[in-house]
């Protein structure tokens, strides 16, 4: 066991998707569906065969910068293994070409959920495991490498607050750095991580077969919520047998998207401050307080008609739909209420597609499966804003709160400045790219939206009439995917990789 973990990261990324495969497999012999077992069972064997061998010839492996070494891991990842998985998903749907099976793993291990499959009975039931499997895995990666990669380089959010260049290694991250070997750091918290990740799918999982839900869909939705990657087997959770009480429970098993709290346990804990205090769930709960009160409140300031006035009956639900509906979305699952068309009939037309947006913009807390800019540096922002304020008020007046909230709306809200006008610069080239493969301006703009922030069901409910991207052509669909690596990876990891102490010997 030393020798394989031991091996680069990379390669155990891929012998990790290949014992994977056999879960697919299996489920799919379960239902005597031959040809697709045999396909997973035979891409589980060769890419087997293919991770012995390059762990063989990479077994003495040592690179010059641990740390460097795992973070190109980190992006190799995104570029490799999706194709590695689209392997069996190609062989076992016969009228799909390798574009779109490489598109739908992209898509599944970056935890976006878009699909080019509208129909959702045009996939076997083990295809829709294995989808959301992917990214189950995927946002287990995403947990693992944010504490075990981006916390120690000052990177994927950390860089506001712990006060150390981006991209350089640091020991202010707590007991993050104490493990000097990146490989045994990963295997120390990915052996914290994984217990908790897999018990609450599971928790969840149960709660929804209680609920009403048959196994698979029970499973799916169960990955699909704490992956935040809002990857269903049917049509979401707006048409599953557990109806109000199945979103209940997704609901609150939402919320360990807004904090890092439950997954980390101690590992932060010079970092983290009281629950109430917490600037993400202080953000969170602003925009679930907000939000739908707004929307709601709107039904009795647009035009009606005489006689469109609902009763109080229509009015809960409404409200209700437009809450799950904002923390799905703020969280980028993308799962959307039952009751959501009530909330839109309520507040009436063209009020919802511009806060889901910005909702998938803002995004989740920082070393969650959430995608998005984060809270955190959207607080930054906002405390530096609110600063701002005061002094020109009282120019002289002096901000206080200690040294944690200085440099959060000092050098932490300067570092979160730079993320957010490097995500709007890539919002507008992946526009730009979208547009020059035929698309218009609205389309592409929820497109870019929705790949860069990993929130792939955006497309279907942000515009006014559901957009899909089976529409796409292939060169827009390479170019929706690589803004779903982007937004994944994050821009400033990948200019980590690019500044000169990466590459000087």
């Amino acid at each position: 066991m030393r020798r394989i973990l031991d091996l680069p990261f990379l390669v155990i990324l891929m012998g990790i998707g290949a014992l994977a495969m056999l879960l697919p497999a299996a489920h799919a012999l379960t239902l005597r569906d031959m040809h697709v077992a045999r396909s997973f069972f035979y891409g589980a064997v060769l890419l087997l065969m293919l991770t012995a061998m390059i762990g063989i010839a990479t077994a003495s492996f040592h690179p010059r910068n641990a740390a460097r070494s795992h973070l190109t891991a980190l992006v190799a990842a995104y570029l490799v293994l999706p194709v590695l998985l689209a392997i069996p998903f190609h062989q076992a749907l016969r009228d799909t070409t390798f574009l779109n099976a490489w598109f739908e793993m992209v898509s599944s291990f970056t935890t976006t959920g878009a699909t080019l499959y509208d129909d959702p009975g045009r996939l076997p039931a083990s295809m829709h495991l294995w989808r959301a499997l992917v990214g189950w895995l995927g946002g287990f990666f995403v947990l693992l490498s944010a504490v075990a990669i981006l916390a120690p380089l000052n990177l994927g959010g950390f860089e506001v607050i712990s006060g150390g260049a981006v991209g350089r290694s640091t020991y202010g991250t707590s007991q993050i750095t104490r493990i000097a070997d990146p490989s045994e750091r990963i295997t120390r918290y990915a052996l914290a991580i994984f217990p908790v990740y897999g018990g609450l799918t599971l928790v969840l999982w149960v709660l929804l077969l209680m609920a009403g839900d048959g196994g698979l869909v029970a499973l799916c939705h169960a990955m699909s919520t704490l992956s935040t990657s809002g990857i269903s087997p049917g049509t979401g959770v707006a048409e599953s047998p557990s109806g109000g009480m199945g979103e209940a429970m997704i609901f609150v098993f939402l919320f360990f998207a807004i904090s890092r709290r439950a997954f980390y346990g101690n590992i932060m804990s010079s970092t983290l401050v009281p629950i109430h205090r917490d600037p993400e769930v202080r953000m969170a709960i602003i925009c679930l307080a907000v939000l739908p009160l707004v929307q709601f409140l709107q039904h009795w300031t647009g035009p009606y008609e005489k006689g469109t006035l609902a009763s109080a009956l229509h009015g809960a639900q409404a409200l209700w739909g437009s809450v799950f509906t904002t923390l799905s979305f703020l969280t980028t699952t993308g799962f959307v209420s039952q009751d959501w068309g009530a909330s839109r009939n309520w507040a009436g037309p063209g009020s919802s597609g511009l806060v889901l947006l910005g909702l998938a913009l803002i995004g989740g807390g920082v070393a969650t499966t959430a995608g998005g800019v984060k809270l955190l540096r959207v607080f930054a922002l906002y405390r530096l804003g609110q600063r701002e304020v005061e002094r020109l008020i009282h120019p002289n007046s002096v901000g206080g709160d200690g040294a944690v909230a200085r440099h959060l709306r000092g050098d932490g809200a300067y570092v979160a400045w730079i993320f957010f006008m490097l995500f709007a610069i890539s919002i507008a080239i992946v526009m730009a790219a979208l547009t020059l493969t035929g698309l218009e301006f609205e389309p592409a703009m929820i497109f870019a939206v929705a790949a860069l922030s990993t929130t792939g069901p955006l497309v279907a409910v942000a515009a006014e009439a559901p957009l899909s991207y089976n529409s796409l052509g292939p060169a827009a669909k390479i170019v929706v995917a690589a803004a779903m690596v982007l937004g994944r990876l994050e821009t400033l990891a990948i200019l980590a990789l690019l500044i000169p102490e990466s590459w000087r010997r």
